[in-house]
């Protein structure tokens, strides 16, 4: 079985994230789509693993209820014919799902973990994905958080809560990277 450099691993790319109240408002990284279709077309350029994660809410006022039209994958990042298609119901893309047994299938060196909220899911599944041993990289700016109220009532801008997510995962779960300097090791691989 062939084995792939990377595997690219697309977390709640979906409709719903555009509600923005709902997540907290003031979303950080509004290019964030752009970036992840960029990665997705060189993925497909070169035929490597693509995985599209697909939050199926249980609660029947989230957006991303199954029904909901938030559900539905983003238009800039639909699944194409034989990409992987893995539902979870949980922030962690591993738990209760057969994303592990996928992704040793693959036998791809690095997963790429791009997709939304960096604070919640990216970061939940990130971290599992490090600890299972996978060589894991969060992309930065293909990744995006909300603001946040804390415990004490204040309000942390989106921005700070997605940089403190990044840095809670740099260097012990995963390497974080931008867009642009993960193509161009893709093209140094390629």
């Amino acid at each position: 079985m062939k084995a792939y450099p990377y595997l690219l691993l697309i977390i709640d790319a979906q409709q719903g994230i555009d509600m923005q109240a709902y997540w907290g408002g003031h979303r950080n990284n509004p290019q964030a789509e752009q970036h992840i279709a960029r990665l997705l077309t060189c993925f497909r350029k070169q035929a490597w693993p693509v995985i599209h994660v697909q939050h199926c809410s249980r609660d029947s006022h989230s957006p991303l209820f199954p029904g909901q039209p938030g559900h539905a994958f983003m238009p800039s990042n639909q699944p194409a014919s034989g990409e992987t298609i893995v539902e979870k119901t949980e922030t962690n893309a591993f738990i209760r799902t057969g994303l592990q047994a996928k992704i040793t299938e693959s036998r791809a060196s690095h997963v790429v973990i791009t997709g939304f909220v960096t604070n919640n899911s990216v970061e939940a599944t990130a971290r599992m994905c490090g600890n299972l041993g996978f060589n894991t990289i969060v992309v930065s700016d293909a990744t995006a958080a909300f603001d946040k109220v804390g415990l004490d009532g204040e309000t942390y801008p989106a921005a700070l809560v997605h940089g403190l997510s990044l840095a809670n995962l740099s260097g012990e779960y995963a390497e974080v990277l931008t867009t642009q300097t993960l193509i161009d090791n893709m093209e140094a691989r390629a």
